[in-house]
Order: structure tokens, then C-alpha cells, then sequence
């Protein structure tokens, strides 16, 4: 063991066999990190190679003679002890793999020393799960989830000694109602194996009990939530994995259960929707009123088409070209430190959120509830629209890699508000592909876009039928209209798609409430390219 100079923690430094050649191996606890290299390495390979203390999984006393061939006179020498790291690799596009280096020497004492140190500082990583709650969604997507769990998560779990009670859905809500009466807090946190769906469900069930138990009253729309501080973990199985995507920036089930064993934790924003002082959901992605609206109350007709159900409604709903009247009254998010037409995208330890969580505590601490609701904050927007969107993160996926706001952030405090207002087929084409292409999507007379922390809808049949959500704009608001006169008498709502469910109620009062969860994710890393990946595949040129 040697001593760093200036009473700074020890590190261990041993010449250990890697292969059939002698490494200096060196576990630097300062410096967080285990790091090998070659002392006599080709003048090609001269870099250091290194995985961070953070991102090993586990540590195994290891049978060498099973594990290893070919090391001549060492094996008729003397009986080999040696010790396997797991640690998390990275490749490109996000993905993480487990890979494993194993590393032998003659001295037994040596070997369990290694061991030893490498678990007392795995046992250090306070963020890590030991205990998590796993429910599996086997119906949802194409049906794999229970598979996926079994053969490709269950796995690594066990590798890195966490526990786990699991739980198969039988039925919708059967998640969300386990949630409300089982013992959540002797669990690390909670696992959700399907897609968004899924995820909603399992988010649905830990808030509401967090609420519950604090004796807070979820239909009041101004009461401030209690945040909930055990973590969610996404295994993405579903048809659809926007949040996953969003969130790790790949729908990778190995990805996925790397990041829960590593201990991440990404804060989320969580709003509220309200009807009339009544709650209806909580959205941590798109609400969409219109567009997005229409295609998921299309869609839901068609299950029996599985995921193809979308293109085949959104296509339809494209050529139908609805637009709808009404009003939107917003309070702008003036904490935030950003703008929805930045360039700069939310990504691993975003400081715009770090900001706006800090500001947002003082300005509420200051001006307390009563400063949110305030009537002259109040902004309202009356026009044709046809679609109204708000997404709490980019919404990015596989087939618009930037999102629906690519500007948009996780844990801010915010919400993006898109307003595309009628125009003609071909610029709302143009509009559209713009989500698929690295142009501004925002670059359009007939798109505004808003930073918000709460806003309200309400339509002239909504004001018709139903109570208003609140009396700012009353008597402002318009009337549904359809592109084409002759169909104005048939006058129908469009519907508000939360996070892939369809709500009752058209007119509705959203707030966003700033990092009321967390994920077990890392946010999206700007270079997922590691530098332990690049060094390994050298230690493989040289094995």
C-alpha cells in the first residue's frame, strides 16, 4: 500500500499478470479510478487504460485455470490467484456493455488484498441499489418484456448483488395500485419493465403514495407536491420508449440496468393536469391537444395493427388537416436560465437546470404560492391552432433524434409550449419534417413556442358543456372550426394526449412541478465514447 504524500488517501500499486505479460495496476481511491498499464507496452499502444470506481459493477475471486490459457512457465511454477473486474464499458450512440478484465499473481495475500479493497470501495457508493422493486408489463410492445428481464437484466442484477422482488402485471393499474399499499420505503427504488405506458403507471402509483402519506390533497392544482425521492428505473420493452430515449439517450435494455446499478440519479420534472379542482394525470413528456391528439384517439381503434397503428393514424390524421378555436393562457418560466431556440441541448449535469432549481427555490420561498397564481403574470393567447403541444424534455426518439424541443430541460422547472397555428398542408408538412432533420423547427411564422411554468386551455365547447378551469380569459374564448365549412356543423373536441393516454376533459390547467422525481439515469452524456473502451480494445490487440 503506498502512501500519497500530504496525508492524501493510500492507493495500492501492484505488478500483476494481465494475459501472458506483467501490468502495473494501481487503484487510486483520490482519484476514483483503477488503472492499469504496460510498462513495456509497443511503441503503438502507449496509453494508460483506466475505468472509474463509479462504473465497476463487481468484483469476483476468479478460477484461474478456467478463466485463462496459454501462460506457460507460470502455471508449472506455482498455483495462480486471480480476480475479475466488471466494470461498464461505453460505446458509441449511448450504449453501454459490461465487459470484465481479470488479473492474476502468485501471492494469495496479494490477491485477496486486491479484493478487498475494490469491495470496501464499491461498498462506498451510497447511491447504489441494494433492494429494488421490479414490476414487468409482459403484455405491452411485442410482448418481451418478461424476456428481456429474464435473460438480459435479471443477470447483471445478480451479478451486482441487488435483491429483488418482482412483480408480473396481470391488469391495467395493477402496478399503480400494488404502489399504494405495498412497503415502498424498504426499497431502493422501483423498476418498471415496459414502455412508456408502463413507466406512467409505475410514476402514477410512487407519486401518489408520496402525496398520500404526506397528507397532501393531489386535486388541489396549487398545492405543492412532496418530491419523491425514490428512484425509477425504465427497462425499455414497449412499443414506444420516449422517455428512456430522452432521458439515457438510447432504448438499450443492458443500457438501462447498467445505469440502475451504477447508482445514477437524474432529477425530473413532473406536471400536474387539473379539471375544475379535480386531478386527471401527471405528464413527465408530451401533452398534446390536435395533432397529436387526434392520432392517439385514432390510433387506439387500431391496437389490433400494433405499433404500425401510429403511421397508418398519423397519416390520416395529416390528410383530415383539423385545426381547432380557442384560448391559452400562460405564465412565462422567468427563473429559467434558458430559451426554447437555444442551441445548446439538456445534457449530463446541465447547469441551466442546477440554476433554475436554485432560483425556483428562492422565488417560491419569497413570493410562496400566492406570487404563481398571480393574475397579472397572466399571459393569453387566442387563435386557430392545430396542434397545441407541451413536452417537459425533448421527446426525442429513434425517428427525431432531436425531439419535438430540442432546447427543452429535464429538471428546470419548465415546460416547452408549441403553438402551431392553421396554415396550409404543405408548410404543416414542413413543419413535420423539420423534426426529423437538424433545421430549426421553430423557424416558422405559424410556430411560437414558450417557456412556461403553468398554462390552461379552454375551447368554446368546453366553455359550453363544462365548468372554465379558471375565469382568466372567460368570455375570450372562441369556437371549434374545421378547414373545411361545409363539416363546421359537426362540431367535436380535439382530445389531450398525456404521455400516451387519452384525458376526459379538453379544457385543462397544467403546472409543472420542478424535480418532483428521479430517475435512474445519467442524462444524456455529450461523449459517450470512453476512454477505458478505447483502452480495453488495446489490451485485447495485446492479449
Amino acid at each position: 500500500m503506498e502512501r500519497l504524500p500530504g496525508g492524501r488517501r493510500p492507493r495500492l500499486v501492484s505488478s500483476l499478470g494481465l494475459g501472458r505479460r506483467s501490468w502495473e495496476v494501481t487503484l487510486d481511491e483520490e482519484r476514483g479510478r483503477l488503472a492499469w498499464r504496460d510498462p513495456r507496452p509497443p511503441r503503438r499502444l502507449r496509453e494508460n487504460c483506466f475505468v472509474p470506481i463509479s462504473e465497476i459493477i463487481a468484483v469476483e475471486e476468479t478460477e484461474f485455470n478456467k478463466k485463462q490459457r496459454n501462460i506457460g512457465r507460470w502455471q508449472k511454477m506455482a498455483k495462480l490467484h486471480a480476480f475479475t473486474v466488471y466494470y461498464v464499458k461505453k460505446a458509441r450512440n449511448h450504449r453501454w456493455r459490461c465487459s470484465d478484465v481479470t488479473f492474476w499473481c502468485v501471492e494469495e495475500h496479494l490477491c485477496n488484498q486486491w479484493i478487498q479493497a475494490l469491495k470496501e470501495l464499491l461498498e462506498m457508493q451510497k447511491s447504489r441499489p441494494k433492494q429494488l422493486l421490479v414490476y414487468i408489463n409482459p403484455y405491452g410492445g411485442k410482448r418481451q418484456g418478461k424476456r428481456i428481464y429474464e435473460q438480459k437484466v435479471a443477470p447483471l442484477f445478480s451479478l451486482a448483488s441487488i435483491s429483488t422482488d418482482v412483480v408480473i402485471t396481470e391488469h391495467a393499474n395493477h402496478a399503480k395500485d400494488n404502489l399504494l399499499e405495498v412497503n415502498i420505503y424498504k426499497y431502493d427504488g422501483v423498476v418498471c419493465v415496459g414502455g412508456d405506458g408502463m413507466f406512467s403507471e409505475v410514476m402514477h402509483g410512487l407519486i401518489g403514495r408520496i402525496q398520500k402519506d404526506s397528507g397532501i390533497d393531489q386535486n388541489n392544482p396549487k398545492a405543492s407536491l412532496v418530491q419523491c425521492n425514490i428512484r425509477i428505473g425504465i427497462i425499455p420493452a414497449g412499443s414506444t420508449d420516449c422517455i428512456c430515449y430522452s432521458t439515457v439517450g438510447i432504448s438499450d435494455p443492458v443500457t438501462s440496468a447498467l445505469h440502475i446499478i451504477v447508482g445514477d440519479c437524474q432529477p425530473l420534472d413532473v406536471s400536474s393536469v387539473h379539471h375544475n379542482n379535480t386531478f386527471l394525470k401527471y405528464s413527465v413528456s408530451l401533452l398534446g391537444y390536435g395533432f397529436y391528439g387526434d392520432i392517439l384517439k385514432d390510433s387506439e381503434k387500431k391496437r389490433w395493427m400494433g405499433p404500425m397503428r401510429y403511421d397508418y393514424s398519423g397519416f390520416k390524421t395529416f390528410l383530415s388537416h383539423h385545426y381547432y378555436e380557442g384560448t391559452i393562457a400562460y405564465q412565462p418560466a422567468k427563473h429559467t436560465h434558458g430559451s426554447p431556440r437555444d442551441k445548446e441541448s439538456c445534457r449530463t449535469g446541465c447547469h441551466i437546470c442546477k440554476k433554475s432549481e436554485k432560483q425556483l427555490a428562492e422565488q417560491n420561498k419569497e413570493h410562496g404560492l400566492k406570487h404563481e397564481g398571480g393574475e397579472e403574470e397572466w399571459k393569453v393567447i387566442k387563435g386557430k391552432f392545430l396542434a397545441i403541444n407541451a413536452v417537459s424534455m425533448s421527446c426525442a426518439c429513434p425517428r427525431s433524434p432531436k425531439g419535438l424541443s430540442p432546447a427543452a430541460h429535464l429538471a428546470d422547472g419548465s415546460a416547452d409550449l408549441i403553438l402551431v397555428r392553421k396554415c396550409s398542408r404543405f408548410d404543416f408538412l414542413r413543419y413535420l419534417v423539420r423534426h426529423t432533420n437538424q433545421d430549426d423547427q421553430f423557424d416558422f411564422p405559424f410556430v411560437d413556442v414558450y417557456r412556461v411554468k403553468c398554462f390552461q386551455f379552454t375551447s368554446k365547447l368546453s366553455e359550453d358543456n363544462e365548468s372554465n378551469v379558471m375565469d382568466i380569459g372567460k368570455k375570450r374564448f372562441g369556437q371549434f372550426c374545421r378547414d373545411h365549412p361545409a363539416c363546421c356543423c359537426n362540431i367535436v373536441n380535439s382530445t389531450w394526449n398525456c404521455d400516451g393516454e387519452t384525458l376526459d376533459s379538453s379544457a385543462i390547467e397544467v403546472r409543472v412541478h420542478c424535480q418532483l422525481m428521479k430517475l435512474f439515469a445519467r442524462g444524456i452524456e455529450e461523449n459517450c465514447k470512453d476512454e477505458a473502451a478505447h483502452s480495453q480494445s488495446s489490451i485485447e490487440q495485446l492479449l
